[in-house]
């Protein structure tokens, strides 16, 4: 173990998520407004896993009235609560960018 992972175990989560690129997902995120905090939900498909340790994040891509909406989380957050998987899916890519094309303005 070198020594940037021996600093980092102390922000790791305990119980890091089992989920892959495919799966539907629903995202608890803690939301802060003004000194009351919430939980909102984000519910999509993961397109993307990149990096390792605590600089690992995900990206997770939903359609909304019929336009994309896509957000990248930080794996090992605070804010993010849990990431419930909802369905596996199974897919053959790392990257599942061309499903932003399926949502792609046509002109």
């Amino acid at each position: 173990m070198n020594k940037m992972e021996l600093a980092e175990k102390d922000y790791l989560k305990k119980e890091a998520p089992e989920f892959r690129v495919g799966d539907q997902v629903k995202v608890h995120l803690k939301v802060r407004e003004g000194d009351k905090t919430r939980t909102q939900i984000f519910a999509g498909t993961v397109i993307r896993r990149r990096g390792r340790g605590t600089s690992a994040t995900f990206t997770v891509l939903k359609e909304v009235r019929g336009d994309a909406v896509e957000k990248t989380f930080p794996l090992h957050s605070p804010n993010v609560e849990k990431v419930q998987v909802t369905e596996k899916g199974k897919v053959r890519r790392a990257k599942l960018y061309y499903l932003r094309l399926k949502h792609a303005p046509q002109s």
